[in-house]
C-alpha cells in the first residue's frame, strides 16, 4: 500500500438541481484513498454512498453537478476533465461493479461478445487477442469452462456466475481503482463468500485499489483496510477497520453496530438498538450536526452550530462529533429491552413426509419418460405455539415452496401439513375457510408486491379487517386500523398515504399490520427484512418479537441470513435441494456437531468483527438440478467431507445428536463432534 493517495476528494459538494432549486446530496466531503488499499463506505440508504461513486465517474446526469471542490484521480482533476478524457479514464483508470449484474449485462449479446468489447475499445486489440484475454480473465474469476461461458447469454448463468462475469469485465482493462456498489447484495451467503474471496484474490494479483460501499458491516469487516461512515452526505467517522469496530466514537456508528446481529448472542441476551426516527430529506438538512435530530445526546448550543469540525481520536481515526468523549453518558438512555415470547408445549404445526413435485410433461413431444421437478420431499418437522422456527438454505433449497404451501398459495402433492389440528396440505387458499385463512398469514420479502399502489396504506389493512369480519362499521374500521398502525409503531396519519410516499421500512410495517389484521395464530415471514437497511431491519425484528410476545403467535421465518437467524430463532431447519439436512435448537445448529452443509453456510457468514477468526470452507460448483436429483445424499457432489460411494448411492440416515438435534449424514455423530468450531476469537494483545 502506497502512502500517496490514488484518489483525493477535497471539499466536494454535490448538488441536484430541479425546478424547486438545488439540494445538496454531499455538502462538503474530504477523503483520500491510498494506492493499493481497500476502503469501505457504510451507511443507511440515502446517505450519499452511490452518489459519491457517480461523482467520481462523472455520471451525475443532467440534474447533478459538482458545485464545489475537486476530485483528483491519479493526478488528473476529474471535476474539470472533458468528456473525451473521462471516457479514457473509465475502464482503464476506474471501473465499477454494480449491485445488480442484470443491469450491467446486455441480455441480447453473448458473454464473450460483451467481454471482448472492453480490450478492443480501451487497448485497441483485435478480435482474436481480445477473445484470448477475455478467456483468461474468466479463468481468473474461477468460472469453469470459460469457452462455454463465453458462448452463453446472461439468462443462462446463475446470479453468482453473472456477478463474476461483471467483475471480470471491470478488471479486463486493468483499472487502478475498482468501485464496488453493493456487489453481493441479493446473493446467497455461500456465493457472497466466494465473491468476496475472489475480490481479495484479484486485489492481490492485480494490485487494484478498492472503494467498497455496503450496508453490510460484516462484508466491510472482511474486505476493507479502512472504513468511512456516511450520514446524509457527511463523512461522520473514519478509522482503520479494526479500530472502528472495536472503538466506534460517533453516536451514529455505535447505533449502526448495535443493529447488527452477531453469532455469539441471541434474543434472550441481546436487544437490537434501532436508530430512532428517519433521516431528514435533503431539502430539510438540519443546521449543525446532520445526525442531531436522531441523536440521544443532541445539545443544541454545541451540536446545532454549523459546521461540526472533524476531531482526531487516534492516528488514522477521526470523528465529526463535539460530544464523542461523552458517549457513555448519553448513549445508554434509550435502551429498550425486548422480552421474547416463551414457547409453550402446544404443537400448532406438524409437517409429516410433506412433498411438492411438479410434473413437467414428456421430454420429446409425448415420447420418453415424464420429467418431474422435486421442490420439497419428505419434509418432517414441527413447531409449538409462541415459537420461532427458522428455515434456512441457499436459493432453490425449497424454503419458499414450503412457505407457499403453508400459506395456501400452492398445494402439496404428498404427505401432511397439520396446522392447529387440521391438514392444510391440499387446501389452497381459495378452498380454505375464513378461520383457516386468518389463522395463517404471510409477510413477503417485497412489501411493494403486498400493497396496492393505487390505494392508501390504510385501505389494504381495512380490506383485510372486513374480509375476516373483525370490523364492519366505518367507526370500528377506522379505530381498528388506527390500533394496528400503533401496534407497528406508525403514525395514524400515514394510513392516508399511498405506499409510494412511504419508506421501505414503513411499507414493511404496514405489511406486518395487514398480516396481523385477522389475529393470525401463525405468521409466515419469507425474507421480510433482507432488502432493508440494518437499522430498519433491527426495528422490524424488535417489532416482530414484541407482537409475538403479546399475541403468542408462531412465526415461521424464512431466511438466508444465519446471523439474524441466530438472534431470532428458537429452532432451525436447514434445507438443501428440497430436503432437510439438519434441524434442532438454534444453539445446537451453530456449534459442532453439524452437517457439512451447515458448516459451509456458517463459514460463509460475513462476521462484523475483524478479531474473529473464521474457518475457511467454500463450496465448489452449483447445486444439482431438482429435475435430476442424486440418488444418495443431495449434498454429496459439493460436500468437502464426502466419505465415499455410499454418499452417492444411499440416502443418509437421520443421526440423533441429542436434545432434538438431528443430522442427515453418513458421517457418525462422534466424528462430527470432533469438527473444530467455525468461529474463534483472536487472543487480545498482551500489554507490557
Amino acid at each position: 500500500m502506497s502512502a500517496a493517495p490514488l484518489l483525493s476528494m477535497e471539499h466536494v459538494k454535490v448538488e441536484y438541481v430541479s425546478s424547486l432549486g438545488a439540494v445538496s446530496a454531499i455538502p462538503d466531503l474530504t477523503l483520500d484513498i491510498r494506492s493499493g488499499e481497500s476502503y469501505g463506505l457504510v451507511g443507511e440508504s440515502g446517505c450519499g454512498k452511490s452518489t459519491l461513486l457517480m461523482a467520481i465517474l462523472g455520471y451525475l446526469g443532467q440534474t447533478g453537478r459538482i458545485a464545489n471542490g475537486r476530485i483528483v484521480f491519479d493526478g488528473l482533476d476529474m471535476t474539470h476533465a472533458d468528456a473525451a478524457t473521462l471516457a479514457k479514464v473509465r475502464g482503464r483508470g476506474v471501473s465499477i461493479v454494480y449491485q445488480d449484474p442484470n443491469a450491467a449485462l446486455n441480455p441480447t449479446l453473448t458473454i464473450g461478445r460483451q467481454l471482448i468489447e472492453v480490450p478492443m475499445l480501451h487497448e485497441g486489440l483485435d478480435d482474436k487477442a481480445a477473445r484470448a484475454k477475455a478467456r483468461r480473465i474468466l479463468a481468473d474469476v474461477h468460472l469453469p469452462d470459460p469457452d462455454a461461458v463465453m458462448e452463453r447469454y446472461p439468462h443462462q448463468l446463475s446470479g453468482g456466475q453473472k456477478q463474476r462475469v461483471v467483475i471480470a469485465m471491470a478488471l479486463l482493462a486493468h483499472p487502478k481503482l475498482l468501485l464496488l456498489d453493493e456487489p453481493t447484495t441479493g446473493l446467497d451467503v455461500t456465493v457472497e463468500a466466494a465473491v468476496l474471496d475472489l475480490v481479495n484474490e484479484l486485489r492481490d494479483k492485480y494490485g487494484t485499489t478498492l472503494l467498497y460501499i455496503s450496508h453490510n458491516l460484516g462484508v466491510i469487516a472482511k474486505v476493507c483496510d479502512r472504513v468511512g461512515v456516511m450520514y446524509l452526505g457527511d463523512l461522520v467517522e473514519e478509522a482503520p477497520v479494526g479500530e472502528l469496530f472495536a472503538r466506534p466514537r460517533h453516536p451514529y456508528t455505535r447505533r449502526l453496530l448495535a443493529c447488527v446481529p452477531r453469532l455469539d448472542s441471541d434474543k434472550h441476551r441481546t436487544t437490537f438498538l434501532p436508530i430512532p426516527g428517519q433521516p431528514p430529506s435533503l431539502s430539510a438538512r438540519p443546521r449543525g450536526c446532520s445526525f442531531g435530530p436522531r441523536c440521544a445526546g443532541f445539545d443544541a448550543p454545541r451540536c446545532g452550530v454549523a459546521p461540526i469540525p472533524e476531531e482526531p481520536v487516534s492516528p488514522g481515526h477521526a470523528v465529526r462529533c463535539v460530544r464523542w468523549r461523552e458517549l457513555d453518558q448519553f448513549e445508554s438512555r434509550d435502551i429498550e429491552h425486548v422480552t421474547p415470547a416463551t414457547p409453550s408445549q402446544d404443537r400448532v404445526l406438524e409437517a409429516a413426509d410433506l412433498s411438492k413435485v411438479y410434473e413437467l410433461g414428456n421430454a420429446f413431444f409425448g415420447f420418453g419418460s415424464t420429467r418431474r421437478l422435486i421442490a420439497n420431499e419428505d419434509l418432517s418437522f414441527d413447531a409449538n405455539k409462541g415459537e420461532i422456527l427458522a428455515i434456512v438454505g441457499e436459493s432453490g433449497s425449497g424454503k419458499s415452496t414450503f412457505a407457499r404451501i403453508l400459506a395456501g398459495l400452492q398445494d402439496a402433492t404428498g404427505g401432511k401439513l397439520t396446522v392447529l389440528g387440521q391438514d392444510l396440505s391440499r387446501l389452497p387458499a381459495h378452498r380454505r375457510t375464513l378461520e383457516q385463512l386468518s389463522a395463517v398469514q404471510m409477510v413477503f420479502q417485497n412489501p411493494d408486491a403486498t400493497l396496492n399502489p393505487s390505494h392508501t396504506a390504510g385501505f389494504s389493512i381495512g380490506r383485510a379487517l372486513k374480509k375476516f369480519g373483525v370490523a364492519t362499521s366505518r367507526k370500528d374500521l377506522d379505530a381498528r386500523v388506527k390500533e394496528l398502525f400503533g401496534m407497528v409503531r406508525l403514525s395514524p396519519h400515514l394510513a392516508r398515504q399511498r405506499p409510494g410516499r412511504l419508506s421501505g421500512g414503513q411499507k414493511q410495517r404496514v405489511a406486518i399490520a395487514r398480516a396481523f389484521a385477522g389475529d393470525p395464530k401463525m405468521l409466515v415471514a419469507d425474507e421480510p427484512v433482507s432488502a432493508l437497511d440494518v437499522s430498519v431491519q433491527a426495528a422490524i425484528v424488535n417489532l416482530l418479537l414484541q407482537i409475538q410476545a403479546r399475541r403468542g403467535a408462531t412465526i415461521v421465518f424464512i431466511s438466508h441470513d444465519l446471523a439474524l437467524v441466530r438472534h431470532l430463532a428458537d429452532r432451525v431447519v436447514v434445507m438443501y435441494l428440497g430436503r432437510v439436512m439438519e434441524m434442532g435448537p438454534v444453539a445446537s445448529i451453530f456449534s459442532p456437531p453439524c452437517h457439512p452443509y451447515t458448516e459451509a453456510l456458517l463459514a460463509a457468514v460475513p462476521v462484523p468483527d475483524p478479531t474473529v477468526k473464521q474457518k475457511h470452507v467454500r463450496l465448489e460448483g452449483e447445486p444439482p438440478s431438482p429435475i435430476n436429483v442424486p440418488a444418495g445424499c443431495r449434498f454429496a457432489a459439493r460436500c468437502p467431507r464426502k466419505i465415499g460411494d455410499i454418499c452417492d448411492t444411499t440416502p443418509p440416515p437421520d443421526r440423533d445428536a441429542g436434545g432434538g438435534h438431528l443430522i442427515a449424514c453418513h458421517i457418525p455423530i462422534e466424528e462430527l463432534r470432533r469438527v473444530t468450531p467455525i468461529f474463534q476469537r483472536a487472543p487480545a494483545p498482551q500489554t507490557a
